[in-house]
């Protein structure tokens, strides 16, 4: 068709998929969500980063003393190494978020809730949400993969809540590491990290979402792309 097409792709459902993007490379303009997310055989126009309504989210200057997993269960997203690094910094864990793996949960995640120092909430409304995030001491988010965005990455440095992440995909992007959080790269760094966290400075975080990864930035990038186009 005549009129510009943009395409922002929301990472790859398999690699298989490429060829049908790369067919219309020369036609379409393509935004991704991350850099860390695009394919070499595509030709982009733009990053644009998800945006995140503010209004959502409280700053909470303190914190309790308990570290928070906040994601679906699924080995991808680490909620087993999130465990361990709370077991060896001996800390409190909160988890919450939906069972997508019913049978990595039964072996994995459910033999160590105990209501006391590991706790499974279930999922979270977005009340119960801000609330975990902002009174969390640190978000754990140790992935197995090459995660496109992490928007509970995002939503707790909003609430000013740093996070200690495994550097891979897009975490580089998202944390600022040594001031709204740390990239680690296995569990003993990681609990080397929350033995760090007391030097992160809560506002940073805050200061650091909210110019990053709010709706406005997103409207602003989107408006660029357009505007670059019509150009």
């Amino acid at each position: 068709i005549k009129p510009p097409m943009v395409t922002t792709i929301h990472g790859f459902s398999s690699p298989k998929i490429i060829p049908v993007y790369k067919k219309y490379n020369n036609t379409s303009y393509y935004v991704s969500i991350s850099n860390s997310d695009r394919s070499p055989e595509l030709n982009y126009s733009a990053t644009v980063y998800n945006g995140i309504d503010t209004s959502e989210f409280s700053f909470n200057a303190e914190s309790s003393e308990s570290l928070l997993f906040f994601g679906r269960i699924h080995p991808e997203k680490g909620v087993s190494e999130a465990i361990e690094i709370a077991k060896k910094s001996n800390r409190k864990l909160i988890i919450s978020g939906l069972i997508q793996d019913q049978e990595y949960f039964a072996g994995k995640v459910d033999p160590y809730i105990d209501d006391q120092d590991i706790i499974y909430m279930g999922n979270s409304g977005p009340e119960h949400r801000n609330r975990l995030l902002g009174e969390a001491f640190a978000l754990l988010h140790p992935i197995g993969f090459e995660e496109p965005f992490g928007l509970s990455v995002a939503e707790a440095m909003l609430c000013g809540t740093p996070v200690i992440a495994f550097n891979r995909g897009s975490m580089p992007e998202l944390i600022l590491d040594g001031k709204t959080g740390f990239l680690v790269n296995n569990v003993e760094e990681a609990v080397e990290a929350v033995n760090s966290i007391a030097f992160i400075n809560r506002r940073d975080c805050m200061e650091w979402a909210s110019s990053t990864f709010s709706s406005q930035k997103m409207v602003d990038g989107s408006l660029d792309v357009y505007e670059k186009i019509l150009r």
